[in-house]
């Protein structure tokens, strides 16, 4: 008796093939939660990516013009009137200009001070807070030690309009203009020393507006 002869059709083979491909899903069986990564291969990627932007920060930190800075400040002025202020300064990032043979950078001065002068047989104290934004010039294509600085930005008196024996502010806000030479030193030039005249009044906004002028000197730390 001869064999059957089974025929396959081209529809056959292909739920056949479908069938091997993706066999059905079991019922009733949760479905296993996907392993996460290895704690040691994620440490080895954050220790990649800090050897790779460490040398980068140092780099970006290697000039005063790109890295911030805290100082310290004595001020006088004219009828024994004094300052002391503390500060810190923030640079503008990317802000860099070729000027006369010089580089010109600037940033962000923000600062508190105390000025005290005689009033009425006593000393009388004025707390001062104000930010200034201030370029910086430094010669040999930013490369020199020297530089000169200017600078205008506002001022506010905390506790009271400043009165001395001689003049007295008649609004606690002012504006605060200055200029400035100074000297980098250090081994990464992180330490600068500026003598500086800085000049405070609200610009005939109110009258009388008499001013006043301080010769300051400060000492920075760049960080």
């Amino acid at each position: 008796m001869a064999p059957k002869n089974t025929q396959t059709t081209p529809s056959s083979r292909q739920n056949h093939a479908t069938a091997h491909k993706h066999p059905p899903e079991r019922s009733g069986r949760p479905e296993r939660p996907e392993r996460p990564g290895r704690p040691g291969s994620f440490a080895a990627v954050l220790l990649a990516g800090a050897a790779a932007v460490l040398p980068l920060a140092a780099q970006a930190q290697s000039t005063p013009e790109s890295s911030p800075s805290m100082y310290l400040q004595y001020g006088a002025a004219e009828h024994s009137a004094d300052s002391w202020t503390v500060g810190v300064t923030v640079p503008w990032r990317n802000w860099r200009h070729a000027l006369w043979g010089g580089q010109l950078s600037g940033y962000w001065d923000v600062w508190g001070a105390r000025w005290s002068a005689p009033l009425e047989g006593r000393d009388r104290g004025t707390w001062v807070i104000g930010v200034n934004p201030t370029v910086r010039w430094r010669a040999s294509n930013g490369q020199s030690p020297w530089f000169a600085e200017t600078g205008v930005g506002l001022s506010w008196a905390l506790n009271r309009r400043y009165v001395t024996d001689e003049k007295e502010f008649p609004t606690r806000y002012n504006f605060a203009t200055h200029i400035g030479v100074g000297y980098l030193f250090g081994s990464q030039g992180q330490h600068e020393l500026v003598l500086r005249l800085e000049h405070h009044s609200n610009a005939g906004i109110k009258k009388p507006n008499p001013g006043e002028n301080f010769l300051q000197l400060r000492y920075a730390h760049h960080f």
